[in-house]
C-alpha cells in the first residue's frame, strides 16, 4: 500500500478535495464506504479569511478518521507556510498544496494551477512549506499550463527535491479545464521522473478504469473526485475490484436510500437545518440523476423547507421506485 510520509494508506484510492462538496459529513461517508483518505475542501491561505463562517466549517475535523488531510491555496510563499503551521495546530496531519484548480477565481489571484507558469515561485512555495511543518507535504497539480506547456515533469522533480511526500496530478492542464479528454500519458512520464508516490486524477468513474489507468502510468494509486457525486460507494467498489479483479455487486435501492438519508442527517447536523437543507438538495441530486423521473422529483424535492419533508420524500421516491420495478418484473 501507498505510503504518505509516516502513513501507510490502507488502500490507494483517495477522495479528491473538491470545494463545495468534500465537506465533513461527505469526508466521513467517503471514509467509511471505503476510501483510503480523503482531502477537505481547500482552505484560503489569507489569515483574513479564516475566521469566515465558510472557512471555520472547513476547519472542522470533529471525529474524522485519520490521518486528517487538509488542502491549502494561494500564491505567495510565506502565507502558504503560515497557513500550513495554522492547519497543523488545529488539526492537520497531511498539508496537501493546491496547484491543480483551474477556476477562475482561484487563478487570477495567482493561485491553484496558475502557478504552473512560474517554477521558480513553484520551487519557493514548496521549500517553504516543507520546511515549515513536520508533517507530511503533498501537492496537487495538472499536466501544465495549456497542451503546448505541458511541465509536469519539472514540477515533478522539483516537488520531490523539495521534500513533497506524494503528488497528485490531474491529467489536464489548467487550460483544458474540466473539457477536452483527460490524458494519461503525462502522468504516465511523470511516475518515470520521480520515486515519491504519485496519484491519478481525472475521469475515473469505475473500478475497471481506475484499474486500468494505474496499470497504464504506473501511478501508486488514484484520487477520485466528481465520480463520488452520489456514489460515494465507489470507494468500496475500485478497491475490491483491485483486490480481486472481480466487480463488486452494485448497492440495492434499500442500501442507497440508507447511505442518501444517512448523508443528509450528517448535513443537517452539521451546517443546521436551514443550511442544511439548502446543500441537501444539490446531493440528492447526485444521488438520482441516474434514476427516472429525477428531473421531476428533483424540482419537487428543491421546494421542500425542512429536514422533515426532505427526508419523507426520499422514502416515498424509493419506495415508488421499488414498486414500480417490482411491477415490471
Amino acid at each position: 500500500m501507498p505510503k504518505i510520509g509516516c502513513y501507510t494508506l490502507p488502500n490507494p484510492v483517495i477522495l479528491a478535495p473538491m470545494a463545495g462538496v468534500t465537506d465533513l459529513p461527505f469526508r466521513r461517508l467517503c471514509r467509511r464506504l471505503g476510501a483510503g483518505l480523503v482531502v477537505g475542501e481547500m482552505v484560503a491561505s489569507n489569515p483574513a479569511l479564516r475566521h469566515t463562517r465558510k472557512s471555520q466549517l472547513r476547519l472542522d475535523h470533529r471525529d474524522e478518521p485519520e490521518p486528517i488531510a487538509v488542502q491549502i491555496v494561494g500564491g505567495d510563499p510565506h502565507m502558504l507556510a503560515e497557513s500550513a503551521r495554522f492547519n497543523v495546530a488545529n488539526g492537520a496531519q497531511i498539508i496537501d498544496i493546491n496547484m491543480g484548480c483551474p477556476a477562475k477565481k482561484v487563478c487570477n489571484k495567482a493561485a491553484g494551477s496558475a502557478l504552473l507558469r512560474d517554477e521558480k515561485l513553484v520551487n519557493e512555495i514548496l521549500l517553504r512549506v516543507v520546511e515549515s511543518v513536520d508533517v507530511p507535504v503533498t501537492l496537487k497539480i495538472r499536466t501544465g499550463w495549456d497542451t503546448d506547456n505541458r511541465n509536469g515533469p519539472r514540477i515533478a522533480e522539483l516537488a520531490q527535491k523539495a521534500g513533497i511526500a506524494s503528488l497528485a496530478v490531474h491529467g489536464r492542464t489548467r487550460a483544458c479545464r474540466y473539457q477536452n479528454t483527460v490524458e494519461y500519458d503525462t502522468i504516465k512520464t511523470i511516475k518515470q521522473y520521480v520515486d515519491i508516490p504519485v496519484f491519478a486524477n481525472g475521469d475515473i468513474t469505475s473500478a475497471e478504469k481506475a484499474a486500468d489507468v494505474m496499470a497504464y502510468t504506473g501511478a501508486d494509486g488514484v484520487l477520485i473526485g466528481r465520480a463520488a457525486q452520489g456514489r460515494p460507494w465507489i470507494f468500496r467498489e475500485i478497491v475490491h475490484y483491485l483486490n480481486t479483479g472481480k466487480q463488486l455487486t452494485a448497492p440495492p435501492s434499500a442500501e442507497i436510500e440508507a447511505i442518501l438519508l444517512e448523508h443528509l442527517q450528517a448535513l443537517y447536523d452539521f451546517y443546521g437545518e436551514l443550511m442544511g437543507v439548502r446543500i441537501a438538495r444539490k446531493h440528492v441530486s447526485w444521488y438520482l440523476q441516474e434514476q427516472p423521473d429525477h428531473l421531476a422529483f428533483r424540482h419537487y424535492f428543491n421546494g421542500l423547507q425542512s429536514p422533515q419533508e426532505q427526508s419523507q420524500a426520499i422514502h416515498t421516491f424509493f419506495k415508488d421506485s421499488f414498486n414500480s420495478k417490482e411491477h415490471a418484473a
